[in-house]
């Protein structure tokens, strides 16, 4: 088992159950995207979710290790695939070297 921290507002939102919130069936999370008004993609898997999450997360500032174990990888590698660092992102890292003598 897994959990992903979330807001209080989101909380508030999602249906009263106990157990997993999605079943592992593709219906039933369709269903539930379309409960919750979120627009997906054409021919978006449910899988690519995980990877999105992970991109965002760390370009609003995430850390890695705390998105290594929210998703559960026990290989940071993997953890690192799934970020999928965007070029802009990864340009910002320069600001943070601690080896630039630019500043």
């Amino acid at each position: 088992n897994r959990t992903v921290p979330i807001s209080p507002q989101l909380q508030a939102m999602l249906p009263k159950k106990r157990g997993a919130l999605f079943s592992p069936c593709y219906e039933a999370f369709d269903a539930a995207i379309k409960r919750a008004k979120i627009e997906l993609p054409d021919g978006q898997l449910t899988h690519v979710l995980r990877h999105t999450f992970a991109s965002h997360f760390m370009m609003r500032g995430g850390n890695i290790l705390v998105l290594q174990k929210i998703l559960g990888h026990s290989d940071i590698k993997m953890t690192m695939r799934y970020a999928h660092f965007a070029p802009g992102h990864l340009e910002a890292a320069v600001e943070l070297n601690p080896f630039d003598n630019r500043g």
